[in-house]
């Protein structure tokens, strides 16, 4: 189980972002397309994972001091140096493969992946603004493999939106670092030295201003309209609204953005938003086109 725990699965609910190239071309349903990125899937989630223990590894006497962190499987001595060594190599190792058998260009781009991530893990995580920069162009970077490997071209306009969902997220987990720091007195990352609350608080508001602006102008663009066959696309705002605005009472209200994906498996209210988003999205894209379904 401490071997398990090292991959951090349930931070694989990530690379279910591969699917988002897939959903939008409206070919979810294509067996053969969604085998292949399954495949995909589980190629990244043991590169991503590979990150971790890396991350984790390096990390060690850091997140002994951290009231989360301390509990990981090297941290906590569950699992020791030379051995989660090996499980890196052999996580690497199986990932690439199976990345390179969806596609080379798959392999490629997980490959860009592995090696930034690498990089922030050996020291620029600990630039202030780079790291979170980082954090989110790889979830960009989860979208152009998914398109790759589904044989499937992302628009811009998606690439713009998932990262600035992903800076969004990356921010507000930033802000709780520099929170721990106030209330302990004590830096969880070298990168929070650049940060104060001030600072995130204006970031966020920023961002997630952007974010709502942007995602308007998506549903609205011509070309948008053009592609779905409808202008009705705006009325999903409202979910990417909701969404926003819960996260943000996470962050300012409750103070407990550490984990975005502790959130996303737990908050009910993003929950609902998300699923609530994905079926007007699928009323849109694959019901029948029939205009008395609207008015």
């Amino acid at each position: 189980m401490q071997y398990l725990k090292l991959l951090r699965p349930s931070h694989w609910a990530k690379n279910l972002f591969l699917y988002i190239p897939l959903f939008f071309a409206g070919e979810i349903f294509n067996l053969q397309k969604v085998v292949e990125l399954l495949i995909g899937f589980i190629a990244f989630s043991l590169i991503a994972s590979s990150i971790y223990i890396i991350n984790d590894y390096r990390d060690v006497e850091a997140d002994r001091i951290h009231p989360v962190k301390r509990k990981r499987p090297i941290a906590s001595g569950a699992v020791s140096k030379p051995a989660a060594l090996v499980f890196f190599v052999l996580c690497l190792a199986i990932g690439g493969l199976l990345a390179w058998y969806v596609r080379p260009k798959f392999a490629f781009v997980a490959g860009i992946y592995f090696i930034i991530n690498l990089l922030y893990s050996f020291g620029l995580k600990n630039i202030s603004i780079l790291d979170i920069l980082i954090l989110s162009t790889g979830f960009v970077l989860r979208v152009k493999a998914g398109g790759v490997a589904a044989n499937i071209a992302v628009s811009e306009w998606l690439m713009i939106m998932v990262f600035l969902l992903a800076l969004f997220m990356a921010i507000a987990k930033r802000r709780d670092d520099v929170l721990i720091k106030t209330q302990s007195g004590q830096d969880m990352r070298k990168a929070v030295k650049g940060y104060n609350m001030d600072f995130m608080n204006v970031m966020l508001a920023l961002v997630s201003a952007v974010i709502i602006v942007a995602y308007l102008m998506y549903t609205m663009a011509p070309e948008t309209m053009s592609r779905f066959g409808t202008y009705r696309l705006y009325y999903t705002c409202l979910f990417v609204i909701g969404g926003l605005l819960r996260y943000l009472q996470i962050t300012y209200v409750e103070n407990n953005t550490g984990s975005p994906t502790k959130i996303l498996y737990k908050d009910r209210f993003i929950q609902l938003t998300i699923l609530l988003w994905v079926l007007s999205f699928y009323v849109i894209i694959y019901l029948p086109t029939n205009k008395s379904f609207f008015e």
